[in-house]
């Protein structure tokens, strides 16, 4: 049996230090996990479970890339994360256990339609539209585990321009690395390709025609992105 038509390859990022490539599978992102961002977007901050929003593998950005400000939105932002590459397969895994999941990590960029986030969030509605469209997942290089060592306290930062925009600590982080992995295994079955971006500190913004962004977690590939004028 053919295919009506081809498909797209699978996306894929670059890995520090070897030729092969990590084919993306699914994106996985986590919501208000600074507390200081989650009172900056006037928003509670939920202890009980992290809040889980996907995007889609077609999300995929390369670091580097200029692209076109996003169409259906006149309030686009950028939110700067740390990113996890799960490298094996995991169900209902412990908390202790999590990171033998994890083949590596980025500096990754949460691109949002904000307008359209505000918009869903006053009707009660999902974020899918504001949250998952074309370049919205931008990735730098994957740094293997083994090379980047343990999350802690390194710094995380976005430029806007030169200007320093958000400088926080890994630290700060409301879930854990282990804990994010622990309570998404619950839901689904991780498996290697998987991203979780593991959400943004204060100091998120809008972006405009002719910005550059560099955002950057100490001790990962930095992560770059040139907003060009509309289509």
């Amino acid at each position: 049996m053919s295919l009506l038509f081809e498909l797209p390859e699978t996306p894929s990022i670059p890995i520090v230090g070897v030729d092969s490539r990590f084919p993306v599978q699914r994106i996985f992102c986590v919501g208000r996990n600074y507390e200081a961002h989650a009172r900056e977007m006037g928003s509670p901050v939920d202890r009980e479970a992290p809040i889980w929003f996907t995007k889609s593998a077609a999300a995929v950005c390369h670091s580097g890339a200029t692209i076109a400000y996003p169409p259906g939105t006149t309030n686009c932002h950028y939110e700067m994360e740390l990113v996890v590459a799960i490298g094996a397969a995991g169900f209902r895994v412990a908390a202790e256990s999590a990171v033998d999941l994890v083949f590596g990590y980025a500096s990754g960029l949460d691109m949002t339609r904000r307008d359209l986030q505000n918009i869903a969030k006053d009707k009660s509605c999902p974020w899918d539209t504001s949250k998952d469209f074309e370049n919205a997942a931008v990735l730098g290089p994957i740094t293997p585990a083994a090379r980047f060592g343990e999350v802690a306290s390194q710094r995380i930062t976005l430029s806007q321009n030169g200007a320093v925009k958000q400088n926080a600590s890994l630290a700060e982080l409301i879930w854990t690395l282990p804990e994010l992995i622990a309570d998404l295994s619950r839901m689904y079955h991780l498996a290697p390709g998987d991203l979780i971006y593991t959400g943004t500190p204060a100091g998120v913004g809008p972006v405009a025609p002719g910005d550059t962004l560099e955002g950057a977690v100490e001790g990962l590939e930095p992560v770059r992105l040139t907003i060009d004028p509309a289509e």
